[in-house]
């Protein structure tokens, strides 16, 4: 299973991709929205975890082309922002077609937890 992770802090890229990796997960990183839109569609990924307070494309605009462009693409949002925004942001994301999120600081586990899922669940079909 590919997963992309999209974040401009690097601290938080190497984070994610380290856990995932060790557990067998092949990873990409991306800076920002445009970049993983590049990178999507040079190689789709199973999944997109997405920041969602980046500099060019935020993660609900990414969240909104990559599910118009790749609809089984399962998405999840991820966000450190105040704890009444964060909340509204990560239900925007919700709204808009994220499958999970995540509020930083989150665990290794956590994350796993959520990925592991979506790689094993049928994304729901949109009838």
């Amino acid at each position: 299973m590919r997963v992309l992770v999209v974040d401009d802090q690097p601290d938080v890229c190497e984070f994610v991709a380290f856990g995932l990796q060790r557990a067998g997960f092949d990873v990409d990183v991306a800076t920002n929205g445009r970049e993983a839109l590049e990178r999507q569609q040079q190689s789709a990924a199973d999944v997109v975890i997405t920041d969602i307070f980046m500099p060019d494309m935020d993660g609900i605009e990414t969240i909104d082309r990559i599910k118009s462009q790749f609809p089984n693409t399962r998405i999840v949002a991820m966000s450190s922002g105040r704890s009444l925004r964060r909340q509204d942001y990560l239900s925007v994301a919700r709204q808009i077609g994220a499958d999970a999120t995540l509020s930083k600081p989150f665990s290794t586990d956590e994350l796993l937890a959520i990925v592991r899922r979506l790689t094993t669940e049928r994304p729901e079909s949109k009838t």
